[in-house]
């Protein structure tokens, strides 16, 4: 059992809830819980698509600074890597996933978002890194994820500065992909993922390793990837019963078992 991370299933969507009052801030056992829930969700057939929520008041206001303020050099450097996998667990799940955030996403908890497929926000989020005015960087993939993302010159804007952007800025520049009234955050969020519970999900692991996998390599080898990732799913019977049910009603009527 955890205490501050838990994973609920319903439906085929499984909602990773953070639980941290008042703020959700990741100290240790809260990052070693939200990767132990990303693992089990990855585990997990019955999960073909996954939420990340805060609660209604705040998605996760960042790491637990009270516990980092005496940490010395020689502390942090042997655990810096995997405090950087803990933030980043959502990005290796390979199935959908969705970022539901209400509230101020800040530090580790933009850092969380940001290895979502997608984010949906409240219109009354704050997102930022503002780790910059503590005197350091983002540790957490911020500065490689949302560069990635948004381009070089926002996230130095934001990095640099440690501002926090609102809601419809987030959504101008591409932080964020849809922004709602903030009490339907999760019911948009998980609207979302709905749409993957009987998808091919063996296909929609591949498109997402694809993706994601060319964006880290030059696009010779990222061709290379997909021409393989696709190949491979010719062996699965999602492509057998699409392809099958185009040929025999059009497009969009197929019933995928997932495998």
């Amino acid at each position: 059992m955890t205490e501050f991370v838990r994973l609920d299933v319903e439906g085929g969507v499984g909602t990773i809830r953070l639980d941290r009052p008042p703020m959700n801030a990741f100290n240790r056992q809260v990052q070693e819980e939200l990767k132990a829930a990303a693992e089990e969700a990855t585990r997990r057939a019955d999960v073909r698509a996954v939420v990340v929520h805060g609660g209604e008041k705040v998605f996760a206001a960042g790491a637990d600074i009270k516990e980092m303020a005496g940490l010395s050099y020689a502390d942090m450097a042997p655990v810096a890597r995997r405090l950087s996998a803990c933030f980043g667990a959502l990005s290796e799940v390979p199935k959908p996933t969705v970022a539901a955030i209400t509230g101020y996403a800040l530090g580790g908890g933009m850092e969380v978002a940001l290895g979502c497929d997608r984010r949906v926000c409240g219109d009354n989020a704050k997102l930022g890194q503002p780790e910059i005015l503590l005197g350091v960087i983002p540790g957490g993939g911020g500065t490689q994820r949302m560069a990635r993302l948004i381009g070089p010159s926002r996230t130095k804007d934001l990095i640099f500065t440690g501002r926090m952007v609102g809601a419809q800025e987030a959504l101008e520049i591409g932080l964020v992909d849809e922004v709602v009234p903030a009490d339907e955050v999760y019911t948009a969020a998980r609207r979302w993922a709905e749409q993957f519970v009987n998808g091919p999900a063996v296909a929609l692991a591949a498109a997402k390793k694809a993706i994601d996998g060319g964006l880290d390599t030059d696009l010779r080898t990222g061709l290379d990837l997909e021409a393989e990732l696709f190949a491979a799913l010719f062996a699965t019977d999602d492509r057998r019963i699409g392809m099958e049910s185009f040929v025999a009603n059009g497009p969009g009527k197929a019933e995928f078992t997932g495998r």
